[in-house]
């Protein structure tokens, strides 16, 4: 295989690992594109992605404009996007969790098009968080697709696709199991570059992942047990599920379903131990085993218990 010239398009971490093993494959990554640095922290100062903190470490050239649409809001930001490709002359791009839209001219660009590293098994869970969606929704596997990018969201041809066990992984986990095997895939994808059969998607089948919105992460008591179970793993680490407790709101991180001992509203505080606080769910009960206060740090619940006594009745709004 010889070295391609690869520009990449990305933003978060799941991202940076795809673009270290690019480099790492012996590929000339020409050109980064990130969305622009963002307040982040307790001092709200400008951050930049983990793409770019990478590509800034290897002296890789970076682009940052808010919108690639030579016609769209930001003509003179995306004119300068067009100008810093068409320099870089890359026979691919790669593109993960980058967070801007590709207009044609940008799938056009390189020899070989535009290819894109996505999370879930497409055409299930298009769209923006197809990791947590995988998870809420109960999905036992989901795994990694190489798509030859088109204009559609998320609707090219499919290269590569593998799948994974979901088990009892939460987002964390399972994004960064499914970041390594992207990076592995991609990898796979650029020494076979021409010769990859492209697969259609198919029209059955399809979902899409909403992005994530912290008001989700209001926990709904009357809500099935493993549903709540679910969803606590799916925003472990964002936005962290949560519920109002005595003023308070309490984020709920390591949950599991266990069958209620007695009947009870749902939120109401069932049982309270050094093993878990057990609260009645739609149909069950919920045994919380890691808890989180404001201004806290995430605890096992015997720790929490120290400073923050639970007692049986209680509610969770």
């Amino acid at each position: 295989m010889s070295a391609l010239k690869v520009a990449f398009a990305g933003t978060p971490e799941f991202a940076r690992v795809a673009l270290e093993a690019i480099a790492g494959a012996g590929h000339e990554v020409v050109l980064v594109l990130s969305q622009p640095d963002r307040p982040a922290g307790r001092g709200m100062k400008l951050q930049a992605s983990p793409v770019k903190q990478c590509a800034v470490a290897n002296g890789w050239p970076v682009a940052q404009p808010r919108s690639l649409r030579l016609d769209g809001k930001y003509p003179d930001e995306a004119a300068t996007g067009r100008d810093a490709l068409l320099q870089a002359r890359p026979d691919v791009m790669v593109v993960a969790a980058y967070g801007l839209i590709l207009p044609q001219w940008v799938l056009d660009l390189p020899a070989h098009g535009c290819l894109n590293i996505h999370a879930s098994l497409l055409p299930r869970w298009r769209g923006a968080a197809p990791i947590h969606r995988a998870i809420e929704a109960g999905d036992s596997e989901t795994g990694i697709t190489i798509m030859q990018m088109d204009a559609g969201l998320d609707t090219g041809d499919m290269l590569l696709r593998e799948a994974v066990d979901i088990g009892a992984d939460n987002t964390a986990r399972l994004h960064d199991r499914l970041a390594a095997l992207g990076g592995r895939m991609i990898v796979e994808a650029l020494a076979n570059i021409g010769k990859l059969v492209r697969t259609p998607q198919p029209a059955e089948g399809v979902t899409y992942a909403n992005k994530v919105e912290k008001h989700e992460a209001l926990i709904d008591w009357a809500q099935p047990a493993d549903a709540i179970v679910r969803r606590i793993r799916a925003f472990d680490p964002f936005p962290g599920a949560n519920s109002p407790l005595d003023g308070e709101t309490i984020k709920l991180w390591t949950a599991h379903a266990v069958p209620a001992g007695v009947s009870a509203a749902p939120g109401t505080i069932l049982a309270v131990s050094d093993t878990g606080v057990e609260v009645a769910a739609g149909d069950a009960g919920v045994m919380l085993t890691e808890l989180q206060r404001p201004g806290g740090k995430r605890l096992p619940v015997a720790d929490f218990l120290r400073g923050f006594d639970l007692k049986p009745g209680q509610v969770f709004g």
